[in-house]
């Protein structure tokens, strides 16, 4: 099949490469649509590794897909052929003690797609388990479809927020993640959503939207900005999705006395951690990896249209253009956020 392969550090190429396509009794087999383009992928690509990831061998990027069921297992019962679908790309190992709580996203065995060894989905068709395989409203294009692995991300901080209604949050970092926490953090109950960054063109995407005050940290005070905004008291949440060692330094001096701060943002090195600071206010720290048991409810939330991912979208190439999409997204652009990759013919 043709794939974009990641043959080593800084070089791409768009090839036939042979997959595996046998569908079990509980997979589906699936024509890929559309693939957004991760920081995760670019990251491999620009530097090889991520941790303890390293590209030793060529890989198929892409992990953020939607597509078409075009082949079903014997024992597949509630998707059928022709079903526009999204899917989970980490594959857990169900009897796994973090699956049987619940927590399948931090189990040690899941497979995920384009995390070396494991190829990823830009290619034309791939197999995968039915029960990370999720059904697409006639209203939800194969475009947002694809946004929705994004998305849990948001909503799983959300979740861990445990926001209540009118809650006030702050989002630092105002990538597509920042910006898909805050729209996630609005969509639970928040009365608004101060959204922090150093890049204005970002910023003024995120301000399009109802509810998010946007904050540039080059010309304001965040920590400023949020007291006078709540009478001194400080937010209800923090979700902190920049992974900036800066933002850490002052991180519990946006939270009110009792608050929830959420980590999305992974550091790429050790970053300080005000621990008297959090102590003083009794706050609750809370982590994100991953998500679990919350893509139902994302696709429900853009089906409603409580949230807009279309404004996110910068560009799409065709598939045949896959390595510029990847050259574009090495360049940062201050004024993209998601860049997609459209596979198949849609429809």
């Amino acid at each position: 099949m043709k794939a974009l392969v990641l043959e080593r550090k800084g070089e791409l190429s768009l090839r036939e490469i042979e997959l595996p396509l046998v569908v079990g009794p509980n997979d589906v087999k699936i024509a890929i649509e559309n693939v957004g383009v991760c920081g995760s992928d670019v990251h491999y690509f620009t530097h090889g590794r991520i941790g303890s990831y390293v590209v030793n061998t060529p890989m198929v990027l892409g992990h953020e897909a939607s597509g078409r069921v075009v082949e079903v297992g014997r024992g597949v019962k509630d998707l059928k052929v022709g079903d526009r679908v999204c899917m989970e790309p980490g594959i857990p190992n169900a009897g796994s003690r973090a699956s049987r709580l619940g927590m399948y996203n931090v189990d040690p065995d899941v497979v995920f797609w384009a995390t070396p060894p494991v190829h990823g989905c830009l290619t034309t068709q791939v197999v995968h388990p039915a029960a990370f395989t999720y059904r697409l409203p006639d209203n939800v294009s194969f475009a947002e479809g694809a946004m929705v692995e994004p998305l849990a991300i948001g909503m799983q901080a959300a979740v861990k927020a445990r926001i209540q209604p009118g809650d006030v949050a702050v989002v630092t970092g105002c990538g597509t993640i920042g910006i898909l926490a805050a729209l996630a953090a609005l969509a639970g109950g928040c009365s608004r959503a101060f959204v922090s960054d150093v890049l204005q063109e970002k910023l003024d995407i995120a301000s399009r939207y109802p509810g998010i005050t946007p904050v540039n940290v080059r010309t304001e005070n965040l920590a400023a900005v949020v007291r006078g905004a709540t009478d001194g008291w400080g937010a209800d949440v923090v979700l902190e999705a920049s992974g900036s060692p800066t933002v850490y330094k002052d991180l519990f001096g946006l939270i009110r006395p009792g608050g929830c701060v959420v980590l999305i943002g992974i550091p790429i090195d050790p970053v300080p951690l005000d621990v008297a600071a959090a102590q003083a206010k009794e706050a609750r720290v809370e982590t994100v990896f991953r998500y679990a048991n919350v893509y139902p409810r994302a696709i429900a939330l853009i089906a409603s249209g409580k949230v807009n991912l279309k404004p996110l979208i910068s560009a799409t190439f065709p598939f045949d253009d896959a390595i510029k999409a990847f050259e574009r997204a090495a360049e940062g652009r201050g004024g993209d956020v998601k860049l997609q990759i459209r596979v198949g013919a849609g429809g």
